[in-house]
């Protein structure tokens, strides 16, 4: 397999853009997750809480299989994306990670013009004999600005070293790089944590702004952004899925005590 099926506009495509079954995951002798069953609607943001160290990095790295960077990892179960199994033995990584887009806790801009990073991507996954012309270029450098509504900031010095960028602005444009590509999913780990409040702010409206478009999986330490910022929100708790349900519901009314505790403060 070189493609998974976005199943875009199309009649019967997968209502789950991530599906896993029976998910667990160890790093060596130690398990970091159990038995995780885990369904993330297309088109919405749904954010992943809990204590540090309860599995949530670790969850959401499954899904496009970076865990597998490190040798000692051993994966058992099922993750679908878009209804196929990533761990089947015809998924081509490159492919999956084109198509599941990472932004990281600390922004990670090349060291490269503005222009050059969002163009990066469209040199990596597509063939040397495939050339864009100026204009096509321009088009997609210009569209990717404005979906992360940086155009305005930035159009003016497209040469400038993308790494002298203030840090919102920096990962706004990490976000930006992911676009020309057209993945489906997006999985942000901790993607303000680096961020200033107003920073933030802006960072998660961009956020509001591409669900819908993008199926966006977050992971967050902080309770206050994963309500305002999220359709659904789920609960991990040692490794484990304790509940996952609308933001609003979990934050007002949660089935599990363990949920209440942690969203109060009792612990974490």
């Amino acid at each position: 397999m070189t493609d998974l099926d976005t199943g875009n506009g199309k009649a019967g495509a997968p209502r789950h853009a991530i599906r896993t079954r029976s998910l667990s995951l160890w790093y060596g002798d130690f398990q970091a997750l159990f038995d995780i069953d885990f369904d993330v609607k297309r088109g919405i943001v749904t954010s992943l809480i809990g204590p540090s160290g309860c599995g949530k990095s670790t969850l959401l790295r499954c899904v496009n299989r970076i865990n597998e960077r490190l040798g000692y990892v051993r994966t058992e179960g099922t993750v679908e994306v878009q209804g196929k199994n990533i761990y089947d033995d015809n998924v081509e990584l490159a492919q999956l990670r084109k198509q599941v887009g990472m932004v990281f806790q600390r922004p990670n801009p090349f060291p490269l013009s503005i222009r050059d990073n969002i163009l990066f991507s469209t040199g990596v996954h597509r063939g040397r004999e495939e050339k864009l012309s100026k204009a096509e270029q321009n088009e997609i450098v210009e569209s990717s600005l404005r979906d992360v509504l940086l155009w305005d900031a930035v159009k003016d010095r497209l040469g400038q070293k993308a790494t002298t960028l203030p840090l919102e602005e920096q990962q706004k444009l990490c976000i930006a790089r992911l676009l020309p590509i057209k993945p489906f999913v997006l999985l942000m780990d901790e993607p303000c944590s680096a961020l200033d409040p107003a920073a933030t702010e802006a960072v998660e409206e961009l956020i509001w702004n591409l669900r819908g478009d993008y199926t966006i999986l977050i992971v967050t330490h902080n309770m206050a952004q994963a309500r305002r910022a999220s359709d659904e929100c789920a609960f991990m708790l040692l490794g484990k899925m304790v509940e996952h349900s609308k933001t609003e519901e979990m934050f007002v009314t949660p089935r599990s005590q363990k949920t209440a505790d942690y969203i109060e403060g009792r612990y974490g």
